[in-house]
């Protein structure tokens, strides 16, 4: 399906709306327990013109992603600590594009498709993905927490009432 269009990989994958920006299905649950959670969760996550960012957020689990097709995603991550650093996900590797990156629990990430008519990528989570431990960045908390990366990160932060 290299040649699909978002609108058919929206159908064919069963993709939604996600309130992060894009568009997801999850696609597998283990049913393996790590206290009492799943020990692992998967989905698919697509960037299209129509939906172009993934506003910024954080998890409490590690998270892998895996490129799949289509143009490059671009990722701005925030590390506890304040340092920020970009990744861009996609196939052409002699630029630098990275076919996997983890993402460690605890970091801020935003991804953005910046041409292009769409990106898909896979996630793997560990543990499990629970909406509990997922947290929509805020205007006022960017802004105070890292002061310094605001001008860059503006357009990153979610506009809607959550």
């Amino acid at each position: 399906m290299t040649s699909s269009t978002s609108s058919e990989l929206i159908k064919h994958l069963n993709l939604e709306p996600h309130l992060e920006g894009g568009y997801f299905c999850r696609t597998f649950t283990s049913s393996h327990t790590v206290n009492g959670r799943a020990a692992l969760s998967s989905i698919y996550y697509l960037l299209s013109n129509a939906s172009p960012i993934g506003h910024l957020h954080r998890n409490r689990s590690d998270i892998l992603h895996f490129w799949q097709q289509g143009s490059p995603i671009h990722y701005t991550l925030i590390a506890p600590d304040g340092n920020m650093s970009e990744v861009v996900m996609g196939p052409d590797l002699a630029a630098g594009q990275q076919l996997q990156m983890l993402v460690p629990g605890g970091f801020w990430k935003a991804s953005e498709l910046r041409c292009g008519e769409h990106g898909l990528i896979s996630e793997a989570v560990c543990p499990g993905f629970d909406f509990g431990d997922h947290e929509l960045a805020t205007a006022e908390q960017i802004q105070r927490d890292f002061p310094q990366h605001w001008p860059a990160l503006m357009p990153l932060v979610s506009r809607q009432i959550k």
